[in-house]
């Protein structure tokens, strides 16, 4: 069954980067009926932690944190400068986590996003052996802190390095860190997966976070996602956690160049972020306790 989950909404829905300037946010967020707000700490020295928990506090809101990984926070570089500069932010956002109540920091953090190279197997395996020793050391540090680090597979479009589930559970293995595990994000999965429901119950040990979206990025519900399949696989595996929308819309430009998002896929923000929200709570219903 799914139970005790708490529904949420990304602040890429809302804004970019999120700043100590968007406390409205948090009362927006809570007037739509959501139990978390998802901060991604995009630039660390225009958010802090604290500003954060206190509005969570403020508004009855639940955390999630996740990062941003762009070409100065590449774990996987052969530059150690760029390793160094990666292991630092990630522990910034570790410290982030900590400070404003986030279970844990999620993200593609094995290495900058929207670079695909086709690479010779021996270069590959020389970039994930990277990615892996730098990520245990941050989960290290991490535990120490009483936060986890959920790594997101991307699309072979946004990343070369891990596209699937099974390639996140293998970086999971080779890290060899028990606070290490996957966010699952169905926009990617869509793309990537020959079974999302098979690979979800596989990987079952490693799923710490959820994200869900649209085939088109845009509301849950309103596209060709097999979401039946999404949600029986996580009811099957007894999921309890936090499952956050990250949909997007063009008018938050910098977050919509960065998925390649040309055309608006829904109405406005307040109509994806309502409908998605009612999406979810009338889906659930069929795998909570009560309703199965």
């Amino acid at each position: 069954m799914i139970d005790n989950v708490g529904f949420g909404l990304s602040t890429f829905v809302l804004a970019s980067p999120f700043s100590d300037a968007h406390a409205d946010a948090f009362d927006q967020v809570a007037r739509m009926g959501y139990d978390v707000i998802e901060v991604c700490v995009e630039d660390p020295e225009v958010l802090s932690a604290s500003w954060v928990a206190e509005n969570a506090a403020r508004t009855g809101l639940a955390v999630s944190v996740c990062g941003a990984f762009g070409p100065t926070r590449d774990i996987s570089s052969t530059d150690p400068a760029v390793r160094n500069s990666a292991r630092r932010y990630l522990e910034q956002c570790i410290d982030f986590a900590a400070v404003a109540g986030s279970p844990h920091v999620a993200g593609p953090m094995y290495a900058t996003t929207g670079v695909a190279r086709l690479l010779p197997t021996e270069e590959r395996a020389a970039q994930r052996s990277r990615a892996a020793n730098g990520l245990r050391e941050v989960a290290d540090y991490a535990a120490g802190r009483g936060v986890r680090l959920a790594i997101e597979p991307l699309n072979r479009f946004e990343t070369d390095l891990v596209n699937t589930l099974e390639q996140g559970v293998e970086l999971c293995e080779l890290i060899g860190r028990p606070n290490v595990g996957l966010m699952i994000d169905s926009f990617h999965m869509n793309i990537e997966e020959k079974n999302i429901g098979d690979v979800i119950r596989a990987a079952a040990d490693y799923v710490f976070h959820v994200q869900v979206s649209e085939n088109d990025r845009g509301t849950p519900g309103s596209g060709h996602i097999p979401w039946d399949d999404y949600f029986s696989a996580l009811a099957d595996i007894d999921y309890s956690g936090q499952i956050v929308v990250e949909s997007f819309l063009p008018t938050v430009e910098e977050i919509a160049r960065a998925v390649s998002l040309w055309r608006p896929v829904a109405p406005s923000m307040d109509a994806l972020a309502e409908d998605g929200l009612r999406f979810l709570q009338q889906t659930l219903v069929a795998y909570t306790e009560q309703g199965r």
